[in-house]
This record gives structure tokens, sequence and C-alpha cells, in this order.
């Protein structure tokens, strides 16, 4: 889990625009709410405010979100290839889980309806932003005759 989450923050040293690509995280994100997510060095339960945008799963300690607010963390989603419910595996209930092809994250939802729609919209985003081949890239073979 730590691994994936220093190369996106670049461990504190990259500046903080590339952190986030530019992506307006305050305003008009695609899903924003409370989730309880495992400590990156500390295994500890910590309750934080997620934010989704442009491909891209932000963090922060409270839900008072603005431009000024710097992300605990960032998740780009393009890494990651599967979401899905996890309340056998933690046994804990609305629980899922978000895995890379090297690590598995795991976080809890208030209730079943947020769990849902967090694992709804995560796997869209996952879809949108790690396609092989680009819109722009789709040879159109019929225009061609």
């Amino acid at each position: 889990m730590a691994s994936l989450w220093r190369a996106v923050l670049g461990g504190g040293s990259s500046s903080q625009s590339s952190d986030h690509d530019g992506i307006e995280f305050w305003s008009d994100p695609e899903r924003s709410g409370w989730l309880t997510k495992q400590g990156e060095y500390i295994k500890t339960w910590r309750r934080r405010w997620f934010v989704l945008k442009r491909g891209k799963l932000f963090w922060f300690k409270d839900a008072y979100v603005t431009r000024a607010s710097v992300p605990r963390g960032v998740i780009p989603v393009a890494r990651c290839l599967t979401v899905k419910g996890a309340e056998d595996v933690l046994n804990r209930p609305f629980a899922f889980e978000l895995s890379t092809s090297q690590e598995t994250m795991y976080f809890i939802a208030d209730s079943e309806k947020e769990k849902e729609e967090w694992i709804n919209s995560i796997g869209r985003s996952i879809v949108q932003h790690s396609r092989s081949v680009t819109d722009s890239e789709v040879v159109d073979y019929d225009a061609r005759r």
C-alpha cells in the first residue's frame, strides 16, 4: 500500500501541482464522502474525506476542501485493476477493496448503499482512465473509403 501512495505523492519532494496534475479537486467532484481507510505505516483505521475526480482518488483529513487544501494522498485509478466488496476479507460490514498489480487497499463505507456507490464510481473511473486506446487514437476505417 505504501509504495503506491509514495509513488503518487513523490515522497513529498515534488511540487504540489504535480501531485494532482492540475485537477481542481475542490470543485465538482465525481464523488466525495467519508470513508474509513487503513493508515499507510501504522495500520490503524482512520476516517478520511475522499474525492474522486478525473481518474484520481484524493483523501483529506476533513471535508472542508478548498483550492488551498493539500491532499493527504492520491491514488491514480488507472493503475487499479479491480474494485469490489471485501466484507469477507476484513470481516467488517460495508468494506471494499481497491487492487493494483502489486497491492490491495481496503476501505469501509458508512452503509451498504455508500459502499455500492463508491464501487460503481471507482469502477467507472477505472474503465474511463485505463483504456489502452484513447478516443483520439481510434481509427475510423469507414471514413477512409
